[in-house]
């Protein structure tokens, strides 16, 4: 009997409860984030996420990849994606002090059309008019949130959007790494350069920590550690086509958290803008789907 369909089903399957749950826990991690923000600079509360969060990722490293996964053959390509990492958490942890999570999700979630925009103008990569039609589109959806020009406007939305150019980059930047080394090696020197680049600068903005936020900061570690762990692995026993869409049940869950904690709710504007970029992102994942066959 062949049992490849049935077997393949099921790691499919598994694929997307991993996703769902991996992008549960980084809305977690991002509402978390948002909460300590009443009381610490998003780089101290990024210092010690990374802090914490680096021997969880080293123990996940050890057990997946062995103590190659620990191995890096191009130390300064590193070094420069933890950089871009630093920069886009900086950013998007600034404007949760201003934005609703939802909104900030929302916005963040353009990384993708970045991407395709990177591609083809720098990297001479052939993006057909279909895939651009999906990212006008998808930057259509980004105005109707922020309305540049209209009474709503804050200059503050734009830093979601800047968080996805950088964090576009930050995806992009995988290409520098050595083809060596695994996804795991990727999130041990992401999350250590990142801890070391933000100590440099957090003794300039830390404040004494409060003890009854400790559980905050291992929160947002563990559920951040956790998080990435499972989104990587379920694009390892999935196809990218039937996992990728699934990140953007995160605006459920960032709508879910804002409406729970503090109350917020989305306009019909806004609402409106993100369904747009959440379609015109999936129609950008099957395209390129449809491309790779």
């Amino acid at each position: 009997m062949n049992t490849a369909p049935s077997n393949a089903h099921g790691s499919h399957v598994q694929g997307m409860l991993l996703m769902c749950v991996g992008v549960a826990c980084l809305s977690a991690n991002d509402a978390i984030a948002k909460a300590l923000t009443d009381g610490y600079s998003p780089l101290q509360i990024l210092f010690l996420r990374n802090v914490i969060a680096l021997p969880f990722t080293i123990g996940i490293a050890l057990l997946m990849g062995g103590r190659a996964a620990l191995r890096s053959h191009r130390p300064a390509a590193h070094l420069l994606r933890g950089a871009l990492w630093v920069g886009a958490a900086l950013m998007f942890f600034t404007s949760f002090i201003y934005l609703p999570l939802a909104e900030a999700t929302a916005l963040i979630f353009v990384a993708p059309f970045f991407i395709t925009v990177i591609s083809a103008l720098f990297l001479g990569e052939d993006v057909g008019w279909r895939r651009w039609m999906a990212v006008l589109v998808g930057f259509l959806g980004v105005l109707l949130i922020i309305r540049p020009g209209g009474a709503a406007f804050q200059v503050i939305s734009l830093l979601p959007v800047a968080t996805a150019l950088v964090y576009a980059l930050l995806m992009l930047s995988a290409r520098w790494v050595d083809k060596r080394e695994s996804v795991w090696t990727l999130l041990v020197y992401l999350t250590g350069a990142g801890a070391l680049l933000s100590a440099l600068i957090v003794p300039f903005v830390w404040v004494p920590v409060r003890a009854g936020d400790l559980w905050l900061f291992a929160g947002i570690a563990i559920f951040g550690t956790a998080g990435m762990t499972m989104m990587t692995q379920a694009f390892r026993l999935a196809p990218a086509v039937v996992v990728a869409p699934l990140d953007y049940t995160g605006l459920l869950w960032a709508t879910l958290f804002g409406w729970l904690i503090w109350r917020e709710s989305l306009d019909l504007i806004t609402v409106f803008g993100a369904t747009i970029i959440i379609a015109s992102g999936v129609v950008t994942i099957l395209r390129e789907h449809r491309t790779a066959s």
